[in-house]
């Protein structure tokens, strides 16, 4: 189960957003190992830009193993920024572990290649 708490900045929390943002940030569940903690705030940046409005969203994630994790992103759509977080928080949970992965396999193949030296 993971819990998602939202904090937003100068933009009012409507039910509709509220549930977009927890449907895709309760997904990473799967992705850690056991129970996450997802602090995700939202909210636009300034009012004086001239292009419009820049929206931004920022996540923070505490494993249950105590692994953390943080991702944030500026975009002129709000729902597109909480998208494009979710993605940097799954490619850097899938960074970490393809990376201890590939760090047990070369140990197993270093302790293989020494037996295989004794033989």
């Amino acid at each position: 189960m993971t819990n998602v708490s939202i904090k937003t900045t100068a933009i009012e929390l409507t039910p509709a957003l509220k549930d977009y943002a927890e449907k895709r940030l309760s997904s990473i569940g799967k992705f850690t190992e056991g129970d996450a903690e997802v602090t995700l705030d939202i909210g636009k940046t300034t009012a004086h830009h001239k292009g419009g409005e820049i929206f931004a969203a920022s996540a923070h994630i505490t494993t249950a193993l105590g692994r953390q994790y943080h991702a944030s992103s500026n975009k002129a759509d709000l729902y597109e920024a909480i998208d494009d977080v979710r993605d940097e928080i799954v490619r850097e949970i899938k960074h970490v572990r393809g990376k201890k992965d590939s760090l047990l396999r070369r140990g197993a193949r270093r302790i293989k290649r020494l037996i295989k030296g004794l033989r």
